[in-house]
């Protein structure tokens, strides 16, 4: 007789595909919305840094519906006699406006001098009217502040250099009734020119860069003269000192454009020849060969922003034509 066999019982389970992956995207919703609370946090932080406390108060009161002030005057209507401004007339002290002269708002980049000087004028005036003396006196002490700012930056500025601190001998800084007078003058050893050429040494030229870059900063219109010595050319020659000085002039503009200065603020380009020695007593002194740059005064500020004539227009009875097409003459002095 046969065994009665027990066959197992087998199942088979099958899973469902993806149910390993992740559970649709909400919890991308979620993270979002938590950077965002973060970032709204962090800007909340920083700007409760950077407000005042005068600032902070004004920021409450605005998102503040119940009261706009704690003083009251009149009685009933709309606003219940609120008032948003300080007790008393109009005209008192507190809300009294002053003309401010426009000439006094200007303050060059990075000029902390001359932002001073505004405060301090604008709290002199608040409470009263300003004059012209009160104007000009400003503008003046401001002035002279930055003229000697810039004498200082550039006697600095040549120092630095080794290959130019030998020339601190060159440069003449000094004021005159036109503005701050910046001048590179000739010596026996250290010309700033060829002999008899308007071609600027190289070392010139960097000192020059040096002067654009000093005077830069500033609004100020720019001068620019040459100068010769006594010395005269041949009898016969048909270019004299007032060609050699003018086209000194010219080079000497050239290389200050080229080292950054702008062009409208040159306010002209003038060729004095001998007509202006630096040694009255000694007109054959070399540095009496000389190329001065003049910064001059403000309108108002004790002096005119015009002054001399362009190099074309020297003297007509002995200027000659000024340009580059002119070509320099064989020299034999200067």
């Amino acid at each position: 007789m046969a065994r009665n066999v027990v066959q197992p019982i087998i199942r088979k389970k099958k899973r469902r595909g993806g149910d390993d992956a992740h559970h649709g995207g909400a919890w991308k919703i979620a993270y979002a919305d938590f950077v965002t609370a973060m970032m709204a946090f962090f800007l909340l932080m920083w700007l409760i840094n950077v407000t005042s406390p005068e600032q902070k108060t004004g920021i409450a009161e605005y998102f503040n519906p119940i009261t706009v002030s704690q003083r009251t005057a009149g009685s009933g209507g709309v606003l219940d006699g609120t008032s948003v401004s300080q007790p008393g007339p109009l005209t008192s002290a507190s809300s009294q406006i002053t003309a401010i002269d426009p000439r006094l708002t200007f303050a060059p980049p990075n000029d902390n001098t001359s932002k001073s000087q505004a405060n301090q004028n604008d709290g002199k005036q608040s409470g009263g009217k300003v004059t012209d003396e009160d104007v000009e006196k400003a503008i003046k002490e401001r002035e002279q502040k930055q003229f000697e700012a810039v004498a200082d930056k550039l006697r600095k500025s040549v120092a630095d250099f080794p290959e130019l601190k030998g020339l601190l001998d060159n440069l003449i800084i000094d004021e005159t009734p036109e503005g701050l007078r910046i001048q590179l003058v000739d010596r026996d050893d250290r010309p700033m020119f060829a002999l008899g050429s308007a071609e600027p040494y190289d070392y010139t030229r960097q000192l020059l860069g040096l002067v654009a870059q000093a005077i830069a900063d500033l609004p100020n219109k720019v001068s620019i003269r040459g100068h010769t010595d006594s010395l005269a050319y041949a009898p016969g020659k048909t270019y004299d000192n007032w060609n050699l000085s003018s086209e000194r002039a010219l080079a000497s503009r050239r290389a200050m454009l080229e080292a950054g200065l702008i062009e409208a603020r040159i306010e002209g380009v003038v060729g004095r020849a001998d007509r202006d020695p630096l040694f009255p007593d000694r007109p054959d002194d070399p540095r009496n060969r000389r190329i001065s740059i003049i910064l001059l005064h403000e309108a108002g500020a004790g002096g005119t922003a015009t002054t001399g004539t362009t190099a074309a227009a020297v003297e007509d009875q002995t200027a000659a034509p000024v340009g580059p097409d002119v070509p320099a003459a064989p020299a034999e002095t200067h």
